[in-house]
């Protein structure tokens, strides 16, 4: 009797009967459940911060701190004490949890790092990409619901790797630590040899890298960056799609998610628990079941029923359970339910079934695939080694996840001979008279012409 009462409190947990419908991409994608939030409904917000901070500098960076986070600040600036303090008052345990997750991801980081190529097109031809770093990066690390000193290593470590010198981290200021980030993430900082950090939170922080903020030289000044990167809620997110252009982007890390593809092999002790991680980051996370066993999908709610009764943040995870964004999807098979996933593009898609290897080699769409019982998204947001700054709602489906390429530009170089231009010489002005850009080809000819005349 004690286990069935709490399961009605389950019954919002939406299901979406995909059976016998074979519905074209527009309509998968629209039946799917996905949050109600949007950017659009956020961009009018994000676009009065951005104006202010623009604007209004610091002290419009100092007025959002107030009404948004509580905290009196003079200046966002992070002395260099408090982060040696943070790395020195950081509980061992902690410290040697973050030093792993640092190595694990320096080791995927660096295995990524492209080789330059140096192509003979032909005879004195020769075109070569090289890869060159941004010069200097902005990276944000939330720190609202969830305090994410993980985020720092999976921000930081490929900026490293990729060979970026300068490197600025922001993060929400926190009342109960005197208006400073949260001092794990300042040590997570200091672990890394980031010593410049910015107490700003939010959209107005993605908006002060964009775009600097000068101190005028009384304090000191917050340079423009290349690149901004970094999760966060719907609001940063909405920044960085305003700025895209302004600045360079990862992706709009959002509001996270997790969609499982699972049969009826699969232990729906292991889904329900996995289900509840993602939930627990926040009220608008979303937790998605897809499965062709309508067995599976009654034991995996009577287990969310059991396990959040016990999660520390009941009520968080439940509102994320309870939200349009979250639900089980059924569907007529494996292979069907590999079509639904590509269809969802999750930003983390679990695989549960039987030959999982083989069925997540055929997800083209997903910010990460975790394959089997032994590869939870929690692996992967702390000490697999691959970076938990994933592209969200839907957006895997043209986005990746921050990876050292994110940091990087390719510059291609072109140097050809006397010779090997004139063996294209006709084409180019065949091709600019197609085009009617006479002048193109007049540029190519002209450096044959005395040779014409003679």
């Amino acid at each position: 009797m004690t286990s069935a009462a709490p399961e009605t409190s389950f019954a919002t947990f939406r299901t979406t009967d995909l059976r016998g419908r074979r519905l074209s991409p527009a309509e998968l994608k629209a039946a799917l459940p996905r949050s109600t939030t949007t950017a659009e409904s956020a961009a009018a917000v994000v676009e009065q911060i951005i104006d202010d901070v623009r604007s209004g500098g610091f002290i419009a960076l100092s007025g959002l701190a107030s009404r948004l986070d509580g905290v009196e600040q003079t200046h966002p600036a992070v002395p260099l004490e408090a982060l040696q303090e943070a790395l020195d008052s950081l509980d061992p345990v902690v410290r040697a949890a973050l030093e792993e997750s640092i190595d694990r991801a320096r080791t995927f980081a660096r295995a990524q790092v492209p080789a330059n190529i140096e192509v003979n097109i032909g005879p004195g031809a020769v075109v070569t990409q090289k890869w060159v770093p941004v010069s200097r990066v902005g990276l944000y690390v939330p720190g609202g619901l969830a305090v994410l000193a993980s985020s720092v290593i999976m921000n930081v470590v490929p900026a490293q790797a990729a060979g970026v010198r300068s490197i600025a981290l922001a993060s929400p200021p926190q009342k109960e630590f005197g208006g400073l980030p949260h001092p794990v993430i300042l040590a997570a900082a200091a672990l890394l040899g980031v010593d410049e950090v910015w107490a700003i939170g939010g959209a107005q922080a993605v908006a002060a890298f964009a775009y600097g903020v000068d101190g005028g030289g009384s304090v000191p000044s917050l340079e423009p960056v290349n690149v901004v990167t970094g999760p966060g809620n719907i609001y940063v997110a909405t920044a960085k799609r305003l700025l895209k252009g302004v600045v360079g982007i990862d992706a709009e890390a959002g509001t996270t998610e997790i969609a499982i593809l699972a049969d009826q092999s699969a232990n729906p002790r292991l889904i329900a628990a996995d289900l509840i991680s993602q939930a627990e980051h926040d009220p608008n996370a979303a937790s998605v079941l897809i499965t062709p066993s309508d067995a599976l999908a009654h034991a995996v709610r009577s287990e969310l029923s059991l396990q959040v009764r016990k999660t520390r943040h009941r009520e968080r995870v439940e509102t994320a359970l309870s939200g349009p964004q979250s639900g089980t999807i059924l569907v007529d098979d494996v292979d069907h339910g590999v079509s639904v996933c590509n269809a969802y593009a999750a930003e983390h898609l679990e695989i549960h079934t039987a030959d999982a290897a083989a069925v997540g080699a055929r997800i083209t769409n997903a910010g990460a695939v975790f394959i089997g019982d032994f590869s939870p998204v929690s692996l992967g947001d702390y000490c697999a080694g691959s970076n938990h700054v994933l592209p969200t709602a839907g957006s895997a489906a043209f986005a990746s996840g921050l990876n050292v390429i994110t940091f990087l530009r390719a510059v291609q170089v072109v140097n050809y001979s006397r010779e090997a231009l004139r063996q294209v010489s006709g084409h180019i002005v065949s091709l600019a008279g197609a085009e009617d850009l006479p002048a193109h080809g007049d540029a190519v000819a002209l450096r044959f012409a005395s040779e014409d005349h003679s």
